[in-house]
């Protein structure tokens, strides 16, 4: 009998056992979900416009907005004009470096001007690139997409340049227009204009 009243005793026990874990567990859960909506609420957001498409300041939002990513950010980049040829896959692996008007260039604006320059410049900038090991665009755009950023391509000027949609790094966002821009800006701690 005295045996009974153990395992009556260690059923309750258990049953007791088990009723807290899952107490505890329910508790543990509802601190996670506040904690998630916290982070939420106090993560830092940043939009960027780019609008220019040449080497040098392909990657100045790049480099921005993966840095972002990379402290928690929410970032947002909306490429409009020239800035699409970034997020183009054949384009991106071409652009170039203008040696004139760019104050900058160890070139004069004269010699800047004469055929080929801008070829040469550019190769010696993507020399310059590959002997110090800095990300190429399309690992800069790569790492970026992985962290989280999203990178928009304006609908509008899409249209104006013909370019087919297909031919944007995958997990790009196309069809964004201006006023969807301008709301992320609106909800952004940070806005730049590269």
């Amino acid at each position: 009998m005295s045996t009974d009243t153990t395992n009556g005793s260690t059923d309750t026990d258990t049953e007791s056992e088990v009723a807290a874990l899952e107490s505890r567990i329910d508790e543990l859960e509802s601190q996670l979900d506040s904690l998630e909506s916290e982070t939420e609420e106090e993560k830092k957001k940043m939009s960027i416009i780019a609008t220019k498409g040449t080497l040098d300041m392909a990657y100045p939002p790049l480099i921005l907005a993966s840095t972002a990513a990379a402290f928690g950010w929410d970032v947002t980049v909306f490429h409009t004009f020239w800035g699409l040829d970034i997020l183009h896959e054949e384009h991106s692996k071409d652009l170039q470096l203008s040696s004139v008007g760019n104050p900058s260039m160890p070139v004069p604006n004269a010699i800047g001007a004469l055929p080929g320059m801008d070829r040469m410049t550019t190769k010696m900038m993507e020399q310059k690139i590959e002997n110090n090991n800095t990300a190429s665009i399309e690992e800069l755009l790569e790492t970026s997409l992985d962290m989280g950023v999203e990178f928009q391509a304006c609908q509008m000027t899409i249209e104006l340049m013909d370019y087919d949609e297909d031919n944007f790094y995958d997990g790009v966002t196309t069809g964004v227009g201006a006023a969807t821009a301008i709301e992320d800006m609106a909800e952004a701690d940070i806005q730049l204009l590269v």
